[in-house]
């Protein structure tokens, strides 16, 4: 007679690994340190993967979707090689296209360009705030696994950077922004000011009590302060006037 699976134990040892890889990076992550977070012993993990390259698939599709029916998925038999970048690489195919940042280089300079960089700024903030378990799950993987930090690193962030800074400069052209002294730099800080508020300030604990709104807002207003000229302002605690 098959053994069932405990309801939740396939999520909580996802969730466990999704923790402890983002922690500690793939190699110095052991099968007992997963063991060890859920309080159980490390033998019966294997009853669910069959190797921590498993453990690393699971993990990987509980960030992914953790909503997801995983308990289909084991036991998770050790993954081919390349599986997991595959996984990766369909997921930022599906979610990770920016249509509002196509939109506006699309039809280039004409339109509001304080609103298209608003709306730019908060579909990067959505995503990552919406994604955040994924994408520091995969920062903490791509020091041992190379071909994962050519995709995200050097290729999806990579050409994002390249088409915020087409934006900016073309904006900065047509007079609608403030002219940069390098638009790379500038399509830089944009992306790492909204990554470090949507994402990594939850990382610290002097920043965990501000509010997920308030961070947004701010961020907003903070940047379209830098881009763009005679910005219009609101009184404290408005909504900027941006969102589109």
């Amino acid at each position: 007679m098959p053994r069932k699976t405990p309801p939740g134990r396939v999520r909580d040892i996802a969730r466990a690994a999704c923790d402890v890889f983002t922690e500690k990076g793939y190699r110095r992550t052991l099968m007992t340190d997963v063991a060890a977070r859920l309080e159980i012993n490390h033998a019966l993990l294997y009853r669910y993967v069959e190797s921590k390259e498993a453990l690393l698939e699971l993990a990987v599709r509980y960030a992914m979707d953790q909503g997801a029916d995983l308990d289909a998925l084991v036991p998770l038999p050790t993954p081919a090689a390349g599986r997991v970048l595959d996984l990766v690489r369909s997921w930022f195919a599906a979610h990770a296209a920016f249509p509002v940042l196509g939109t506006a280089l699309k039809q280039g300079p004409g339109a509001d360009a304080a609103l298209e960089l608003a709306g730019i700024i908060d579909e990067l903030y959505d995503f990552i705030e919406q994604n955040r378990l994924l994408l520091l799950l995969i920062e903490n993987l791509v020091i041992d696994h190379p071909e994962l930090s050519a995709l995200y690193v050097s290729k999806s962030k990579a050409a994002h950077i390249g088409r915020l800074t087409d934006f900016l400069r073309s904006r900065a052209a047509s007079g609608g922004l403030r002219p940069q002294a390098d638009p790379e730099i500038a399509a830089h800080f944009v992306a790492e000011s909204i990554a470090w508020f949507a994402q990594h300030r939850k990382t610290d604990p002097a920043l965990t009590l501000i509010d997920d709104e308030r961070a947004r807002a701010s961020v907003r207003q903070l940047l379209m302060s830098a881009f763009v000229p005679d910005i219009r302002t609101n009184a404290p605690g408005a909504e900027p006037p941006f969102r589109g």
